[in-house]
């Protein structure tokens, strides 16, 4: 059984989680209504992203420094600036990009403070819990975002007296601003636990200094190197599949912007599935053996190239969630185990933070290359659904991007099970392990 202040971090975690996807889609819609390229789309989840690339050594510092619950609720507040940055007519780049800020730091502070709270044992059920959850706010985030962002609003607004003082983008902001305000008022209400927190240095050479060490440190362990490299792989291929999934549904399925986040709100009703399997029945002693599911998960990702149909696609997409929580989970729970036994919650989740969004930044990066340079020209036949969306830019190159997409994943994953097939047999055979 959970300790109650677990479910005011789940419930703080949800609300926060849900705006998050909720402004990534209104963003996206609000640059397809500007006519941005096609590459824009791919550049708003990397702007996002580099935040917890470039904060990542005084992200974890912070954490540790103060009361986590504080941390969060600040960092609530920074997301909540960059929402009314973009009601406010800025750039949907440059606001999600400070919503991103706010997220890098959020999460060594979120994840510390479970860790913090719980015994080992927990772990995986706690991070199959937190994983539901916010695969949960991700599924609703994204109808919202998507809802909001569509007719049917703008035709209330036009029929109700509120359209007279708000536009949709400002009424869509306003909902998810209040979305924010709520999970920084359930942050104030998590106890802190027992911790003794550690000085916050300054000094930018001290916390590079100190960052590197851990993260020789994480990437030396045995176990630590394994679940981050995957744990890596797992959010790169997760962040581009969204704008990946996006474009496939929109020329493969024939389907438009807001029934397309439908299919990614099915992902997520996966990987909510996937998870809840990995705490029910795999242990953290037995974490690594869910591996083989990353392999196959890359295989399903080539084979919507043969899918046309609705039905098949959605079936293929709850599927490649499903396996996607399930090998993620409970190797997430055994790098937090060994992040906070070698140097504390908050470094380890910034150094996993880093690696896993330096993954990102890469995967997303190549995807939006691909998209500016590779991508068609747009068939004179092509239907009008199509020619709005990639008229002016063409069409991205999706036989190239699955096929790449999927047989990286396959690859990676294939390395990482010999090394750690490898590393197994190397420990058995040594004097240590008799």
């Amino acid at each position: 059984m959970m300790q109650s202040g677990f479910y005011k971090i789940l419930a703080a975690q949800f609300f926060s989680a849900l705006a998050d996807n909720a402004l990534f889609f209104a963003a996206l819609a609000l640059l397809k209504s500007q006519h941005a390229p096609e590459w824009h789309l791919s550049m708003l989840l990397w702007g996002f992203t580099v935040s917890y690339v470039l904060i990542a050594p005084y992200a974890g510092a912070l954490a540790d420094a103060r009361p986590k619950n504080q941390v969060m609720m600040l960092c609530n507040g920074i997301k909540l600036l960059g929402c009314i940055l973009m009601g406010l007519g800025g750039s949907p780049l440059l606001a999600y990009a400070l919503v991103g800020l706010g997220a890098a730091a959020y999460s060594p502070a979120k994840y510390g403070l479970i860790t913090e709270s719980l015994a080992p044992e927990q772990l995986v059920a706690a991070n199959g819990w937190l994983e539901s959850s916010t695969v949960f706010a991700i599924i609703l985030g994204t109808l919202i975002g998507g809802y909001l962002s569509g007719s049917n609003i703008n035709q209330w607004l036009s029929g109700n007296t509120l359209g007279q003082y708000l536009n949709n983008s400002q009424f869509t902001i306003v909902i998810i601003g209040g979305l924010y305000s709520i999970a920084a008022l359930i942050n104030a209400a998590i106890a802190r636990p027992n911790i003794a927190l550690k000085p916050l240095h300054l000094s930018p050479r001290y916390q590079i200094a100190e960052f590197y060490d851990c993260l020789k440190r994480l990437w030396r362990d045995p176990q630590g190197q394994v679940s981050l490299a995957i744990t890596t792989l797992f959010w790169g291929a997760g962040a581009t599949m969204r704008l990946v999934v996006l474009n496939w549904a929109l020329l493969w399925l024939g389907i438009d912007l807001e029934s397309a986040t439908h299919l990614i709100a099915i992902v997520a009703v996966g990987i909510a599935i996937g998870a809840l399997l990995a705490g029910r029945f795999v242990s953290l002693p037995h974490a690594f053996r869910v591996m083989p599911a990353g392999l196959l998960m890359g295989a399903l990702l080539i084979c919507m190239l043969w899918v046309n149909q609705i039905a098949l696609a959605a079936l293929l997409m709850l599927l490649i969630g499903i396996l996607s929580g399930f090998f993620f989970v409970p190797l997430n729970a055994v790098l937090q185990h060994r992040g906070q036994l070698l140097m504390g919650a908050g470094h380890s989740i910034a150094v996993q933070n880093f690696n896993e969004n330096l993954g990102i930044l890469i995967m997303v990066g190549l995807h939006a290359l691909m998209i500016k340079y590779l991508s068609l020209p747009l068939a004179p036949n092509s239907s009008a659904l199509l020619q709005v969306q990639y008229a002016t830019h063409g069409v991205p190159p999706m036989q190239m991007i699955l096929i790449s997409f999927g047989l990286m994943v396959m690859l990676a994953m294939a390395t990482i099970m010999r090394h750690h097939h490898r590393q197994t047999l190397i420990h058995r055979r040594s004097p240590t392990a008799l």
